[in-house]
């Protein structure tokens, strides 16, 4: 289990990083939990709710994945996708509200 070459790496894009230190501490924490679970089990997170893959369009990149971090009004979303399956690199892409999401 202490394996570390299985493990996933995750990054935030510029935006995503600075809009993630906007968020309610709340938010941000819950989003370090997502990211951690991305981690160390990947980016397929069924256990989320809204859980889904995207499908690629101008704004959202190939085998991109999206959660919601918070339900209710606000509702927050996190997006992110997968950029190197193979070195298992995981970018996210977005952090925020619902009603400004990529989708």
């Amino acid at each position: 289990m202490g394996d570390t070459a299985s493990k996933w790496t995750i990054d935030y894009s510029t935006a995503a990083s600075k809009a993630k230190r906007a968020l309610p501490q709340s938010i941000q924490d819950q989003m370090d939990l997502l990211a951690k679970e991305i981690e160390i089990s990947g980016p397929i997170r069924k256990n989320w709710a809204g859980f889904g893959p995207l499908h690629k369009t101008k704004g959202i990149p190939e085998r991109s994945y999206h959660c919601h971090i918070k339900k209710g009004r606000p509702t927050y979303v996190a997006c992110w996708c997968v950029v190197n399956k193979k070195v298992k690199f995981v970018e996210v892409y977005y952090v925020g509200t619902h009603e400004k999401a990529p989708y």
